[in-house]
C-alpha cells in the first residue's frame, strides 16, 4: 500500500495540501481530479518521495519513504511527470533504458525490458530516432516507457504515478495510455494518476479522489465521486451527470452559464 497519512505541505504562506489521507492499492487505479492550484501534483510528489510533507508522512507498506534508500525506492515505484527536461540527442532507446538504472541486471535483461516497455507504450518505432526531434506527444510516451522499463522486474509491490499522463497527446493516444495504466493494474502494479479530464477518469479509473484547495473534497467510485454536488463543489460549475452511452460509468456534461469571467473567487470544501 502506497499511502499519505494526514500529509500538510506548506511553502511559505500557502497551504499546498491540507491534512490529506488518501491510499493506493496494488492492483488499482486512483485518478486524482481537482482544480487547477488544488495540489494534485503536491500530493503526487509527496508519494513519490520528492516532496517532504510539512506534517504527516507518506508510507510505502509500513515504512515511511523517507526512511527508504534511493534505489529501493526506484525499483518500487516510478514517475512520469508532466514535463521531462532532456535536451541530450539520445536515442529513444537509451531514454528508456535510463528506466533500468536501478537494477543491476545484465545488459541483455535491460534490453529484453526496454523493448517490452517501448511496445507497450506504443513506440518501439520510434527506438532509433533521436529524442529532440520527436513530438511532445511522442517524447510524452518514451517517458512513460521509461517508467515501466524502471517496474519491470522489481520488486513485488510497484506502483506507477503519472502526473497528466494524457495532456499532450491526442484523443486516440490519450485513450492508449489509459488502457496501459489499466492493464499495469491488472499485472498487479498500483496506478495513481493526476487527471483534468473528469469523464477520462470515470472511464478508467477504479477510484476518484478530488481535491479542492489542498483538502479532500471526495473519494470513492465514479458513481459515487462525480455527482453534481461534488463538482459544483470542487470546479464551481454545473453539470449533468449521465451514463456513458458507451462505457458502464458516469458522463459528466457541464451546463452553459452565462456571465463573464470566472463564477467563483474561492471553492469551498465539502466535508
Amino acid at each position: 500500500m502506497l499511502a499519505l497519512r494526514s500529509v500538510s505541505v506548506r511553502k511559505g504562506p500557502a497551504t499546498l495540501l491540507d491534512g490529506l489521507s488518501l491510499e493506493v492499492a496494488p492492483g488499482e487505479v486512483v485518478a486524482i481530479v481537482g482544480p487547477n492550484g488544488a495540489g494534485k501534483t503536491t500530493a503526487l510528489r509527496v508519494l513519490a518521495g520528492e516532496t517532504p510533507p510539512t506534517d504527516g508522512a507518506a508510507h510505502l507498506n509500513v515504512q515511511p519513504l523517507a526512511a527508504l534508500a534511493p534505489r529501493d525506492l526506484a525499483r518500487q515505484r516510478a514517475v512520469l511527470p508532466q514535463q521531462s527536461a532532456l535536451a541530450f540527442a539520445f536515442s529513444v532507446l537509451d531514454v528508456v533504458l535510463l528506466g533500468r538504472t536501478p537494477h543491476a541486471a545484465p545488459h541483455a535483461d535491460d534490453l529484453a525490458a526496454a523493448e517490452r516497455a517501448m511496445r507497450r507504450a506504443g513506440v518501439l518505432h520510434l527506438a532509433a530516432r533521436r529524442y529532440p526531434t520527436l513530438s511532445g506527444g511522442e517524447q510524452q510516451r518514451v517517458h512513460l516507457a521509461r517508467a515501466l522499463a524502471q517496474l519491470d522486474g522489481g520488486a513485488e509491490a510497484r506502483y506507477l504515478l503519472l502526473d497528466e499522463p494524457t495532456s499532450a497527446l491526442d484523443l486516440a493516444h490519450q485513450h492508449a495510455v489509459l488502457r496501459v495504466a489499466r492493464a499495469e493494474a491488472t499485472a498487479g502494479v498500483g496506478v495513481l494518476a493526476v487527471l483534468h479530464d473528469l469523464n477520462l477518469a470515470a472511464q478508467y479509473a477504479d477510484r476518484i479522489a478530488v481535491l479542492a484547495a489542498g483538502k479532500l473534497v471526495a473519494v470513492g467510485t465514479a458513481e459515487a465521486v462525480l455527482t453534481p454536488a461534488v463538482v459544483r463543489c470542487a470546479f464551481g460549475i454545473s453539470v449533468v451527470v449521465t451514463q456513458n452511452p458507451c462505457a458502464a460509468c458516469p458522463l459528466v456534461v457541464p451546463v452553459p452559464e452565462s456571465g463573464d469571467g470566472f463564477p467563483f473567487e474561492s471553492l469551498p470544501v465539502l466535508l
